[in-house]
């Protein structure tokens, strides 16, 4: 069969597909007396790719085959197509997520001893919910610690053919505030525990979405002495005995005016009621 023959068969079903699909699966698209090998199946797709120049898509080879995507140059407006927020993740994950890729396959201890603080479970757990990373193994060390290592949807998520195409570690240390230090020895499994919990871990995960106005924290009254528990029980439960204990030194209660009527609180109809009695005992007197 001739190459211009199989480029529509290729193409069609390369967008057919909602996978990459291999050189393996786009040859058993053919009957063995089709006499289609892969050899002339990789011309078919080099002619492919060479016809999307110029085009909104192109002929892309991931780690798990060739797929049509989107060109990146295109993709802020077919983005618009879609109403929900693009997932961003949090530095914490992103950079747990690249020492696992470059020095896999690696234990959560070696990579809390390299970040300085402890990862957060959520962060593992959100990485293998996505199966960007999978378990590969245990270390030989106290504790066996499990060995975490990249998948293919690892690649193919982030447009990889293999690993040999991730960014040289050389332009890694060279980035501005670097969080990382690539140590080369491998550490027991205790290492980590007495390490600070990164701040940006309970970030993550996630996924970053517009915030519902009644999740906020709203500004808070302030709180009275009972509420905020700084007055006195007393205070609460019988308040003239607390307005009595914060009346000033200087001033008498009403029952107290009561009992010391020559005090300067006493009322003056008190006053002068006592002034008459006197007056008529010296009159008796003189009489």
């Amino acid at each position: 069969m001739q190459i211009d023959q199989l480029k529509p068969i290729i193409e069609a079903a390369l967008l057919a597909s909602t996978q990459p699909m291999t050189l393996p699966q786009l040859g058993d698209l053919f009957n063995e007396d089709e006499d289609v090998g892969s050899q002339q199946i990789a011309q078919a797709l080099e002619s492919l790719a060479g016809d999307c120049e110029g085009r909104g898509i192109e002929l892309k080879e991931v780690a798990s085959g060739f797929r049509y995507q989107v060109r990146q140059d295109v993709h802020p407006w077919i983005s618009r197509m879609w109403t929900e927020r693009p997932s961003r993740y949090s530095r914490a994950l992103l950079e747990t997520l690249a020492l696992i890729a470059y020095r896999q396959p690696i234990t959560r201890p070696e990579i809390e001893q390299i970040r300085g603080v402890v990862v957060s479970s959520n962060i593992i757990k959100t990485m293998e919910e996505r199966e960007w990373i999978r378990v590969v193994g245990h270390r030989d060390v106290p504790g066996k610690p499990a060995l975490f290592g990249t998948t293919r949807a690892f690649l193919d998520y982030f447009n990889l053919k293999s690993l040999d195409q991730l960014p040289p570690l050389s332009e890694i240390r060279d980035m501005e505030d670097p969080q990382m230090r690539f140590e080369p020895d491998p550490l027991p499994a205790h290492v980590g525990r007495d390490l600070p919990i990164d701040p940006d871990d309970d970030a993550d995960d996630q996924v970053a979405e517009t915030t519902d106005p009644g999740e906020t924290d709203s500004p808070r009254e302030p709180l009275s002495d009972a509420e905020s528990g700084t007055g006195s029980p007393i205070d609460a439960h019988h308040p003239t005995l607390a307005a009595d204990a914060q009346a000033p030194s200087g001033s008498s209660g009403p029952d107290e005016a009561a009992d010391h009527p020559g005090s300067p609180s006493a009322s003056p109809s008190t006053t002068a009621v006592e002034t008459d009695a006197d007056d008529q005992d010296t009159k008796e007197q003189s009489a």
